[in-house]
């Protein structure tokens, strides 16, 4: 079963097209890749330091540090879900 946005996406590939590129241009920014670039460092840092990191991810908290996190658990927060 796909979700509902997937749908659509899948219904409307102008729709899609419009996203793909927003994202794109998004994703492209210097906010954005900077953001990538410190969870990137702070993974590769904690693999130095001999934390098993399979299955995790490197997640911003609330108040500006980061922390472990399943992947599942990160990548779902903030989806929308009611």
């Amino acid at each position: 079963m796909v979700s509902k946005s997937t749908e659509y996406y899948n219904n409307n590939p102008d729709a899609k097209a419009k996203k793909d590129a927003y994202n794109t241009k998004y994703h492209a920014t210097p906010e954005r890749k900077a953001y990538r670039a410190d969870l990137d460092k702070e993974r590769r840092a904690r693999a130095k330091a001999g934390q098993v990191l399979t299955g995790k991810d490197v997640s911003h908290t609330a108040g500006g540090g980061t922390t472990l996190e399943d992947s599942s658990t990160n990548r779902a927060r903030n989806r929308g879900k009611k």
